[in-house]
């Protein structure tokens, strides 16, 4: 099987200038009087309720230095900040255009900016943090995308060969004509071997299933190959969570798995089941609550907690 590798570096560092147009749930939530908002049972932002939700599964107390991959706006970290002034963050963008925006929203915290590629991190840079975040963000690193009759294969084969050391290493459930995550495999192994105590990841999964009770209302089905998201100017690749899952414990790190319902707990009233009801949305909000609980069922996370 041959595979081109798909590649999002080049449109973060020389094209993006918004993400007004690629909304996550993350800055969906942040406006107080976002309509997402309406549609959970907790009224708050996605930082405010994660790290609370982060906050029942270790003891957040203990962490002291923070590393946010990927922070998009800051919105996340603003948020842990503003609950737990007692970390001290650090950023790693690849984006410019974002880092801008992230020392704009954290400016008064005690937080340090880099600019770079993940991918081309130290095991000793990583050693002094405690909690890594990698929120909505690992569909964007390099994916090997199996080729078609039509497509050439990738002239760089070091990645491919990455990939079966990774396959081999860890055994890992891969099909012959499926796409890899080989770039969301080779941070999480950095993470692994340089002992972060606790992790967090999250993207749209091709594993995610929808609950019984939502099946008429969310229409998705769990493909177990990582799925194209075709977007301006990049293409992005859904997330199969088994493979992450498997380099993690093979590190002895303790797993909580899940959808974004964990924490973001939907109310299903009458504005939001209306919504749900609709073949097409009438109204922008409603459009706007379709996309959202989508999501919150589509976007599943990891926790990683090293183990004794």
């Amino acid at each position: 099987m041959s595979y081109t590798l798909n590649t999002t570096n080049s449109y973060h560092i020389n094209e993006l200038d918004s993400l007004g147009w690629e909304m996550t749930v993350c800055n969906a939530l942040y406006p107080e009087d976002s309509p997402c908002r309406r549609a959970l049972i907790a009224n708050n932002s996605f930082g405010v309720l994660l790290y609370h939700y982060l906050e029942s599964l270790f003891p957040l107390n203990n962490i002291r230095n923070v590393l946010e991959i990927g922070g998009g706006l800051g919105n996340l970290m603003h948020d842990f900040l503003g609950l737990n002034p007692q970390l001290k963050a650090t950023m790693i963008d690849i984006s410019p255009h974002l880092l801008a925006k992230q020392k704009e929203l954290l400016q008064g915290f005690a937080v340090a900016f880099r600019e770079m590629d993940i991918l081309r991190i130290t095991l000793n840079e990583l050693s002094p943090f405690d909690l890594v975040i990698m929120n909505e963000n690992l569909g964007d690193l390099p994916t090997l995308v199996a080729a078609d009759a039509h497509t050439s294969p990738a002239k760089d084969k070091s990645s491919f060969l990455r990939a079966g050391y990774f396959i081999d290493k860890y055994q890992l459930p891969v099909a012959q004509n499926e796409n890899i995550n080989i770039g969301a495999w080779e941070i999480l192994e950095k993470l692994c071997l340089a002992g972060i105590k606790c992790i967090y990841l999250s993207e749209h999964s091709c594993e995610a299933v929808v609950p019984d009770h939502l099946k008429s209302y969310l229409r998705f089905s769990p493909t177990g190959n990582p799925e194209k998201i075709a977007l301006r100017g990049h293409d992005e690749y859904t997330i199969k969570f088994s493979c992450l899952q498997k380099i993690a414990q093979k590190f002895d790190y303790n797993v909580v798995r899940g959808s974004f319902a964990d924490f973001l707990k939907p109310d299903f009233n009458n504005r939001v089941r209306t919504a749900l009801r609709l073949q097409t949305p009438h109204t922008d909000e409603q459009e706007i609550l379709q996309h959202f609980l989508y999501d919150l069922y589509k976007y599943e996370y990891l926790v990683l907690i090293k183990g004794d």
